[in-house]
């Protein structure tokens, strides 16, 4: 398993770096006391995930807080994990005014203790980690975008981790727009199949319903132009920083038209490498229905 250990000074920004490995495809766990990291691995490969995990730690841990032991449960477990460690740093000016900006309380902080003391504490607590660092980023003068990029450069491989995650999702209209969707595509103009008998009690993942759509002029001159548009926008959304893609694609009911064009659409993309989800909303309450079943069972007599 591939493990990213994020640490660094309070205020460097290692909330902002860890909810970025997670919207890119990251499990992540923050202030994970030092103590637990052997539990936490042994855990992690228990239940065989699938994608890298990343463990933020640092002085929040108070006195749980063992760099030590963080280094020892490092050396017990590389030998069967790929483990790294991302440490984040600022120069004291910079962290004193993000502070102040924020008007948070320092981690060490307390009765008689400056910020300025307790930033120079925490260094000494975290200079073991830093010493063992695979990569030390500064974040003075860095916008949160910039950082991210920053990360992205760090941690990047030919793993396509931090790629975009499309997913497709056929609705009908008459039970709403998905209020997640970012793309939304109107194909009712298309021919129905719910007026054509023989295959109105099919959807859009059978044969009759799927060759009607998709063998229409109208969906193959429709088809190009849609494929042509999300091959444009998917560069531009994930050059913006986007890590997940909605489109959502309606037709009347959701059972035919749009389930056949989803289909068609995930294909085309999967074909080009991308991580495509495609789900069908209404689908399953379309087969439900009165109507649907009664169609089904004609057609199956």
């Amino acid at each position: 398993m591939r493990f990213l250990i994020v640490t660094g000074l309070s205020g460097a920004g290692k909330t902002a770096a860890l909810r970025h490995l997670e919207d890119s495809g990251f499990q992540c766990m923050d202030n994970l006391p030092p103590l637990l990291f052997q539990q936490a691995f042994t855990l992690c490969e228990k239940v065989e995930l699938e994608k890298p995990v990343a463990l933020g730690v640092d002085s929040r841990s108070g006195a749980l807080f063992d760099a030590q032991a963080l280094l020892d449960a490092l050396d017990s477990s590389s030998a069967s994990h790929e483990i790294s460690i991302l440490f984040l740093e600022a120069d004291t000016e910079t962290l004193i005014d993000r502070y102040k900006e924020t008007r948070r309380d320092h981690p060490l902080s307390g009765s008689g203790v400056t910020l300025e003391e307790a930033i120079a504490k925490e260094r000494e607590m975290l200079q073991p980690l830093r010493e063992r660092a695979n990569h030390i980023l500064s974040t003075a003068g860095l916008r949160t975008r910039e950082l991210c990029d920053r990360v992205d450069a760090i941690v990047a491989r030919g793993d396509n981790y931090h790629s975009l995650r499309t997913e497709i999702m056929s609705f009908g209209y008459k039970r709403g727009i998905p209020r997640e969707s970012d793309l939304v595509f109107d194909v009712r103009f298309l021919p129905n199949p719910f007026y054509i008998r023989e295959i109105r009690a099919y959807t859009g993942l059978e044969a009759p319903v799927r060759d009607f759509v998709l063998g229409k002029e109208e969906t193959k001159a429709f088809l190009t132009h849609l494929y042509a548009l999300v091959d444009y926008l998917l560069p531009l959304y994930q050059k913006e920083g986007k890590r997940r893609l909605m489109i959502a694609i309606g037709c009347t009911g959701g059972a035919h038209r749009s389930v056949a064009i989803s289909e068609a659409l995930g294909e085309h993309l999967r074909a080009l490498g991308k991580t495509v989800n495609v789900k069908h909303r209404d689908i399953a309450l379309e087969e439900g229905s009165w109507s649907f079943r009664r169609d089904r069972s004609k057609e199956q007599a």
